[in-house]
């Protein structure tokens, strides 16, 4: 299932058209697709919430019709059965994806969580999915394994419960995690730039 899915995006992004490269990321068609998700959306909101000129999401929404994912119309842009699909199986690998509040654990001025499931075996020392987040914009991550019923920081702490019990309260009034689950947490100088490390650093664990 996770293979299958990353291959979609992944070949949204790469797919030939005529003109320049494509200037857009999997993030952005992530993004575009939790746009859809929420709401009909067109193309100038999707712009502005994706931080692009509307050439480029003009692309995008190209490249989602012709995967079959999206239909549009004057109204905006919406799922088709099978976009509903794919979007319904990345939900249940990231099911939680929220801006956090600034803690002594993730102390920059923008900070967005990514939970995602089933992953914590993947973990080792944090520095893989720190460098993806700073690829992808951030400042800084941190990776948060569930273990049982603590939460562990590699090299940090193990239990984050007991040593940070303040940061990790804040945090969990947004995020549920369950034995096994990561949680990603990047922060930023704008929300869209500490979003887009958190995804880069989640994506990298569902290969």
């Amino acid at each position: 299932m996770v293979l299958n899915v990353k291959k979609i995006i992944k070949e949204i992004v790469h797919e030939k058209a005529p003109g320049p490269s494509t200037s857009f990321s999997v993030f952005h068609v992530f993004f575009a697709l939790e746009l859809i998700s929420e709401e009909l959306i067109g193309r100038k909101r999707l712009s502005k919430k994706l931080d692009l000129g509307e050439g480029v999401v003009r692309t995008i929404i190209n490249h989602l019709k012709e995967a079959k994912l999206i239909t549009t119309s004057r109204k905006g842009c919406k799922f088709t059965n099978k976009g509903k699909k794919l979007w319904g199986k990345l939900e249940q690998i990231f099911p939680t994806r929220v801006e956090v509040e600034r803690t002594v654990l993730n102390n920059s001025n923008y900070n967005f969580a990514f939970l995602i499931k089933n992953s914590g075996h993947k973990i080792k020392s944090g520095i893989v999915q720190r460098d993806a987040a700073i690829m992808g914009g951030a400042k800084r991550s941190i990776a948060i394994v569930s273990k049982g019923n603590k939460l562990a920081i590699e090299s940090v702490s193990n239990d984050i419960k007991r040593d940070f019990p303040d940061a990790t309260k804040k945090l969990l009034r947004k995020i549920s995690p369950e034995n096994n689950d990561v949680i990603i947490v990047a922060g930023a100088e704008s929300r869209i730039k500490a979003k887009r490390g958190a995804f880069a650093a989640s994506w990298i664990l569902i290969d």
